[in-house]
């Protein structure tokens, strides 16, 4: 091989692995994401045309009533029973503006009483400015949880909106070294037991495992995960699993919203 072709070759690989480095944890999380694309306009397009589309504004089949019964993982780890509360308002146009510094003035502003440290009760309200919003204790039929669908088939809000959710997970014993995996569109911050493990900036679509949290601890009993996702144009929804040492997903917990 000659030295010009040579060098080309070096300038062919380069490239491939800068777009694998820009995709980052897209690479490594391929399987499961949801299907809107992520430029405003055509994300809001593409949305307009379902709501059209989709007259009867009910929450099935995306989510059941959250019942009492024992409740593990899906099979591939996924949380899917949590209280969901009615979107906050919050009109943005575009989806660029979610940076860090943004976001985490969106999420650490006060919209309701103890919102960091309650744990909601399935039909209790809370006064968030003029509007009166309730919590909804629900199970996701889905691995992701779909919030424009709940938003939507609740008749409520759909674009420029910040939901709040919390779930409890119990564990059998202390569980080190496990990391949360979360993936939202757009941009969400989470919390383990009053304490932040990830935030998502960005305009962004969901992926599984989008971003990874650094190695926690879940105590033996009660865990609560807390977490906020904003977005203005197009779909909301999240997904959230914890994963081993090994990267497996964790499945030997329970679920529930008490």
């Amino acid at each position: 091989m000659n030295i010009k072709s040579k060098t080309l070759s070096l300038a062919v690989i380069s490239v491939i692995l800068a777009g694998l480095v820009l995709l980052g944890c897209s690479v490594t999380s391929k399987s499961k994401t949801d299907s809107t694309l992520k430029t405003d306009g055509t994300a809001k397009s593409q949305v307009d045309a379902t709501v059209k589309s989709d007259t009867a504004r009910t929450i099935a089949p995306y989510f059941i009533p959250a019942t009492t019964k024992t409740m593990t993982p899906d099979s591939e780890g996924f949380i899917k029973r949590w209280l969901l509360l009615e979107p906050i308002s919050k009109p943005n146009r575009s989806n660029t503006v979610f940076t860090d510094s943004y976001i985490r003035t969106a999420f650490t502003t006060e919209y309701f009483p103890n919102q960091f440290t309650v744990l909601p009760k399935d039909g209790e309200k809370v006064k968030v400015g003029e509007k009166e919003l309730m919590w909804h204790a629900l199970e996701s039929t889905n691995f992701n949880v779909k919030l424009f669908r709940f938003a939507y088939g609740l008749r409520k809000p759909i674009y420029g909106v910040l939901f709040w959710a919390v779930t409890v997970v119990n564990c059998p014993e202390e569980m080190k070294n496990v990391r949360m995996a979360v993936g939202s569109n757009s941009a969400s911050m989470w919390w383990l037991n009053g304490k932040e493990t990830v935030i998502l900036s960005g305009d962004r679509r969901m992926v599984m495992d989008d971003c990874v949290s650094t190695r926690l601890t879940l105590n033996k009993g009660k865990n609560i995960i807390r977490g906020a996702v904003i977005n203005g144009p197009g779909m909301s929804d999240f997904c959230v699993r914890f994963l081993d040492e090994k990267g497996e997903p964790i499945k030997g917990i329970t679920i529930s919203c008490e």
